[in-house]
């Protein structure tokens, strides 16, 4: 029988300076796979609080359209980081195996 964590791909939570995706061969219990994990953690909070930052701001007259500007670019790169995320996360659960249905 095959080794499955050898053969385990990570997409990793950053790009490389070529803007890249980055991955992790491995079964994902060391070092780069823990820091991988706190930023996850990191851009998944931060999404949240982007959510709670955004919400009143619609109806908020005082809301300038700079303000908006800026706000929607920083949920656009938090939108990829939170969908890099779901990617990475996704494509390590495993797949059913052929008894299981």
């Amino acid at each position: 029988m095959r080794d499955r964590t050898a053969s385990v791909m990570r997409l990793l939570p950053w790009n490389s300076p070529e803007g890249k995706p980055c991955y992790l061969l491995g079964g994902g219990s060391g070092y780069v796979s823990r820091v991988a994990d706190d930023i996850e953690r990191v851009q998944l909070k931060m999404a949240v609080e982007l959510l709670g930052h955004a919400g009143g701001m619609p109806d908020d007259d005082a809301t300038t359209l700079p303000e908006f500007r800026y706000l929607v670019a920083r949920m656009a790169e938090s939108l990829t980081d939170v969908h890099r995320v779901a990617e990475s996360r996704g494509a390590r659960i495993p797949a059913p195996h052929d008894d299981d249905q």
